[in-house]
């Protein structure tokens, strides 16, 4: 019996077609990569722009050394609160006493150390141990208590302020001593041969660019481990090559100038530390629970209301570390620094990719809205450009972050 073996085989595909098939199939493989990553990597696409717009109408004065040292300095505070904020905003919450407990630690450390001369690290440990009651103490109401975070904090809000009007009297109090100055102002020490860049800072950029790579590929391959979707390869290496171009061209900038910040390492160090939590660890992956499917998470035998209190600890003690940082940088407390902090910090934690409904978000996505704003604050400034529009174009891209969440939610769920 014949076989008709000509039917069962595959027509050779025209001269030219299976290239060109192949690029096709690449081409919607990258296009379905970045759908599927457009809530991670869609701010940072946006970040990019502004920056390369600024830098274009400014002609070049966004990217001087000296402007993008001080991007740094003066943003500090906004980044360590964006952090907390991110997680309370996971877990579900609101923060709004964030600020006024930004100045009442200031005030704090101003009263111990030019009052009552008390050595600034010790006076720096009774801060932080400050700010982490103050958030314990609104923790405890919120979780234990069932009262709503809005309410607890906005309380807290009018506490706090008034706390800090009591404690400095209506006055602005300084100076403070010169290390802990170095905080808000300071800079790396020079070592090493004679160049003309700081040689410590360009070490420093070089081990942050082998420890993301690494951390990036790692990941990757933790990802393909147990089947999980990972970027197309084209995407992935697309994507380590700016990380590093970014990081390089930064490094440069700051060792060209004084070097990196001492609130830079801060950062940092919060970054590593908290992402680390939120992505590997037990607690981590509980705060994303209660705030995602909050009886889902309880019937898994959640700790949902210790969890909740101490986001609200942790948000306290970050709090505490940005009014040490904003104080410092200004060298005085003021009864009126912190004014509108928590604002910033949530619209750094919506623009980064937090979602209302909770459960959504990075901290790295924290870091990239508090930049987000941080750059369209400075180049609206180097161009001159009045308070009260640059309020109006914050308000915007505030607006446009959320809508985005929306629209990109409304997509994955048709």
């Amino acid at each position: 019996m014949s076989t008709d073996v000509t039917a069962k085989t595959p027509a050779p595909a025209p001269p030219g077609k299976s290239g060109s098939a192949s690029g096709d199939n690449l081409f919607q493989l990258m296009l379905d990569g970045l759908r599927r990553n457009m809530r991670q990597y869609g701010m940072l696409i946006a970040l990019g722009l502004i920056v390369t717009l600024f830098a274009v109408w400014t002609d070049g004065d966004l990217l001087l050394p000296r402007n993008v040292s001080n991007l740094v300095l003066q943003n500090s505070y906004v980044l360590i609160l964006a952090i907390g904020m991110m997680l309370v905003i996971i877990a579900g919450h609101i923060d709004l006493s964030v600020g006024s407990v930004t100045a009442f630690v200031g005030a704090f450390a101003a009263v111990l150390t030019v009052q009552h001369d008390v050595p600034w690290p010790l006076a720096m440990v009774l801060c932080l141990a400050v700010g982490a009651v103050a958030g314990a103490t609104q923790g405890f109401f919120i979780a234990y208590l069932g009262i709503p975070s809005f309410i607890v904090t906005l309380a807290g809000m009018l506490v706090f302020r008034g706390f800090t009007e009591i404690l400095l009297e209506g006055q602005t109090l300084g100076p403070f001593p010169d290390g802990l100055q170095k905080i808000g102002n300071g800079f790396l020490p020079e070592a090493g041969p004679e160049t003309n860049y700081h040689n410590i800072t360009l070490l420093l950029g070089l081990v942050l660019i082998v420890f993301v790579v690494l951390q990036e590929v790692r990941d990757r391959g933790r990802q393909q481990e147990f089947s999980l979707d990972v970027l197309p390869r084209n995407i992935f290496l697309l994507k380590l090559v700016s990380i590093v171009a970014a990081i390089l061209v930064v490094t440069m900038l700051l060792a060209s100038y004084k070097g990196a910040p001492i609130v830079l390492l801060i950062l940092g160090a919060l970054v590593v530390g908290y992402g680390y939590v939120m992505r590997n660890s037990i607690f981590g992956r509980h705060i994303y629970a209660i705030g995602g499917n909050l009886p889902a998470a309880k019937l898994s035998g959640v700790k949902d209301k210790k969890v909740t209190f101490l986001v609200f600890l942790n948000m306290g003690a970050l709090a505490a570390l940005a009014g040490l940082a904003i104080a410092a940088r200004l060298n005085a407390a003021s009864p009126k620094a912190g004014l509108n902090y928590e604002l910033e910090a949530i619209a750094s934690a919506f623009i980064g990719g937090a979602s209302m409904s909770g459960g959504v978000g990075t901290v790295l996505g924290a870091i990239i809205g508090g930049l987000v704003l941080g750059v369209l604050n400075n180049g609206m400034n180097l161009l001159s450009v009045g308070s009260d529009w640059q309020q109006v174009i914050k308000g915007l891209a505030l607006l446009a972050a959320v809508g985005f969440d929306v629209w990109n939610k409304r997509k994955s769920g048709s």
